[in-house]
């Protein structure tokens, strides 16, 4: 029997989730059309809670997906790939999803009230890590500098002149050093 040669593809991650203790959702970002409404995705989330909650694994085969998984205190962090994804893969992201977030919230637990403190800083992580389902980056020393970067940037209009001044200083600096 033949199987279906697939397609090699860079659009590897199907969704990237994070869930409070009740299974309620935190973040949710989808990046295909696989639950195309918010009440298809809310359901999706409720039944992947409901599988997970209670165990200790960290690999899940729900719905014809392949779910990765980590919780830690009173979140669950959840990154979904296809059936046929590499799990090494999708691993990768949600260990660099969780260890960017440790690394941003000061070293402090990562628990629901500091991540809603810096939700900011979450969208900006998973953006980094992650762009329409392509594995952009999986250090999170990388991840951290970029977030911290584009945090700084600050638009003309808010700045002082003495600020202006200093980003064009480093702006020519850092072109002359190239």
């Amino acid at each position: 029997m033949d199987s279906p040669i697939l397609e090699p593809s860079l659009h590897t991650v199907k969704a990237v989730l994070i869930l409070d203790n009740d299974g309620d959702r935190l973040y949710a970002k989808y990046y295909d059309d696989t639950y195309p409404t918010v009440k298809e995705q809310k359901a999706f989330e409720k039944n992947i809670f409901n599988k997970t909650h209670r165990t200790d694994s960290e690999i899940a085969l729900l719905e014809g997906l392949t779910v990765v998984y980590k919780s830690n205190i009173d979140l669950f962090f959840y990154v979904i790939g296809s059936s046929h994804e590499n799990e090494l893969m999708l691993m990768a992201v949600l260990n660099c999803l969780f260890d960017s977030l440790s690394q941003m919230l000061s070293r402090k637990n990562v628990e629901r009230r500091a991540l809603l403190e810096n939700m900011e800083g979450l969208f900006l992580a998973v953006d980094e890590i992650v762009d329409g389902g392509v594995i952009l980056e999986s250090d999170p020393q990388q991840v951290v500098h970029r977030v911290a970067l584009r945090g700084d940037d600050v638009p003309l209009t808010e700045q002082t002149v003495t600020q202006v001044l200093q980003s064009a200083k480093e702006q020519i600096k850092w072109s002359l050093l190239r």
